[in-house]
């Protein structure tokens, strides 16, 4: 007998849900039928569209845009200034929490 393959992803995903359970672990997923599952993703893909893709297109090519892409990302997670942290980067804010946390927290 052949499954469609919706049938068998629902086969796998109770399987995995079992599994998780079995040790343990609590699975990270949204609510049915809300829309906030991906907020946050789409958030960042929409800065990223406006403040890069947009804003300095057309691009000539793919690898311009890949190159780009790259400098906007490490800016993203490591330089831009954030207000509810202090006007510092992410990076230095996580150099401060770490820096701040005792050595057995840590490892705890």
């Amino acid at each position: 007998m052949l499954r469609r393959p919706v049938e068998s992803a629902q086969y796998l995903s109770i399987r995995y849900t079992e599994r998780l359970a079995e040790a343990g672990i609590e699975p990270s997923v949204g609510s049915v039928g809300d829309s906030y599952d991906n907020a946050l993703a789409e958030t960042i893909n929409g800065l990223y569209k406006t403040e890069l893709v947009h804003r300095q297109g057309p691009w000539r090519n793919m690898q311009d845009l890949e190159m780009a892409t790259l400098g906007w990302v490490d800016w993203f997670n490591h330089r831009r200034l954030l207000g509810p942290i202090g006007n510092i980067p992410p990076a230095e804010a996580e150099q401060n929490f770490y820096a701040q946390c005792d050595v057995l927290d840590m490892v705890a």
